[in-house]
């Protein structure tokens, strides 16, 4: 009887009977099916390296020659045959990392090189077990990469937040003023930064970036927005930019416009149309109307709503803006560049 679990009571422990098959054909084929699925290899040789047995040798690890080695090339070969000489020779185990270059790419293994004692504690081979890590390796590097990104996007945003920040404070006139007008846009930019992030980092569709900024104000898009054309998918520094274009129009339009109104409407229209620069790469072209009953003369004041629509957003997407305002009309026009956005 065995008991599992070291206890010296034995209470609580679970007590099993060993079969005299287990230590015979029967244990010796279960440790071959768990080599199998756990994809371990395992190599035996004697001190002078010559092979005395091998289980579950996979490529790399195999060729069609004699050697040793197998099909590893000569600069790893070379690291694992001085592995196991250092073994041989002191008796202390090793570990390597290895990668090997193959034709679909590079496969990692983690490769362990012990030492096979007599009973008199002398070396009489070595055991080489072989287990792949390529996946867990793609894994950490994909991780990586995805930090990178996450820490060059978060600085991204902080540059743009430190931006609206100064801005903001250079065009109100009081400290209640800025609070109420830098969190609204960074607002704006939650809103925009959600839509990024669920998209996997990949941007926003333009129809939803607009109707996400109108709606965070109460109104309903089916009766106040009116989008035509195109509805391409801006990648996320345009999704960001444009975002905080919208939000500027709408505050605006809901401070002294068309959507002050109960049957106030706006009109958006996305157009694709080719460039001089770039013929071949058509450029978006999104323009903002909104009609206007009475003129109120806050709205011809500038402010950092109209500085960000005409120079901070455009010049963020190499673009061009105009905003013009009439005594009835106001327009806002934005050229983006292919680059920003996909339209498939």
């Amino acid at each position: 009887m065995r008991s599992i679990g070291g206890g010296e009571s034995g209470q609580g422990d679970e007590v099993i009977a060993l079969h005299p098959a287990e230590s015979g054909m029967q244990l010796g084929r279960a440790l071959l099916h768990a080599l199998h699925n756990a994809g371990i290899s395992v190599l035996y040789q004697d001190r002078e390296l010559k092979t005395v047995w091998a289980r579950n040798m996979r490529a790399p690890w195999v060729s069609d020659t004699a050697d040793s080695n197998g099909a590893l090339p000569p600069a790893q070969a070379e690291q694992i045959a001085a592995a196991k000489g250092n073994v041989i020779a002191s008796g202390n185990p090793e570990r390597l990392e290895l990668s090997v270059p193959t034709g679909d790419g590079m496969r990692w293994f983690q490769v362990w090189v012990d030492a096979d004692r007599g009973h008199r504690g002398d070396v009489q081979g070595v055991v080489t077990t072989m287990v792949e890590t390529t996946e867990q390796k793609r894994r950490e590097q994909t991780l990586k990469t995805l930090l990178r990104e996450v820490s060059h996007r978060s600085k991204n945003l902080l540059a743009i937040i430190q931006s609206i920040a100064t801005q903001t404070g250079r065009y109100s006139e009081t400290p209640d003023d800025f609070l109420k007008r830098f969190r609204g846009r960074l607002q704006s930019l939650a809103s925009s930064q959600d839509l990024v992030t669920s998209s996997n980092w990949r941007g926003a569709a333009l129809r939803e970036l607009i109707r996400g900024q109108v709606v965070r104000y109460g109104a309903d898009p089916a009766q106040s927005l009116r989008f035509n054309g195109v509805n391409p998918y801006l990648n996320p520094n345009a999704a960001i930019h444009i975002g905080l274009a919208m939000h500027e129009l709408a505050v605006n339009s809901f401070s002294y416009g068309a959507l002050a109104r109960p049957d106030g409407f706006v009109e958006v229209t996305a157009d694709l149309s080719n460039v001089a620069e770039a013929a071949d790469k058509p450029a978006l072209s999104l323009t903002w109307v909104e009609a206007i009953v009475a003129n109120d003369n806050r709205r011809t004041e500038k402010r950092f709503g109209s500085v960000a629509l005409e120079r901070v957003v455009p010049a963020s997407l190499n673009g061009t803006a105009t905003l013009e305002i009439t005594s009835d009309r106001l327009e806002y026009r934005l050229v983006v560049p292919h680059g920003n956005f996909e339209t498939q």
